[in-house]
């Protein structure tokens, strides 16, 4: 049985050059987007998000609200209310994810 000999790269390393990795292409972002283009275009993407986000907040303001003034009825239903929120809010992502996941499939 042959022994293999030592692999020698073809192309020395050079550590000024990123590596080249086959079928792997870099890419370069000449103008990379700010907070605000990148919030604009994620809620176009899917907009019920950050209504369920909001939902949330109003439903946790209102229930600390209600809770300092003493109303513990209120305070309960608007704590409720921010866990439905919340779930809806979970979904909304989970649902955004799948179909983003489907557009991209060939």
């Amino acid at each position: 049985m042959a022994t293999p000999g030592p692999v020698i790269p073809e192309v020395p390393f050079e550590p000024s050059k990123p590596p080249v990795i086959e079928g792997l292409s870099p890419t370069v972002y000449r103008n990379p987007e700010s907070f605000k283009e990148k919030f604009l275009r994620k809620t176009r993407e899917n907009p019920v998000v950050p209504i369920g986000c909001l939902a949330t907040a109003a439903a946790l303001t209102y229930g600390l609200y209600s809770f300092h003034r003493g109303n513990s009825q209120r305070s309960q239903l608007m704590m409720r209310t921010r866990i439905a929120a919340q779930g809806f809010t979970v979904a909304a992502i989970l649902l955004g994810l799948a179909v983003t996941a489907m557009k991209s499939r060939p």
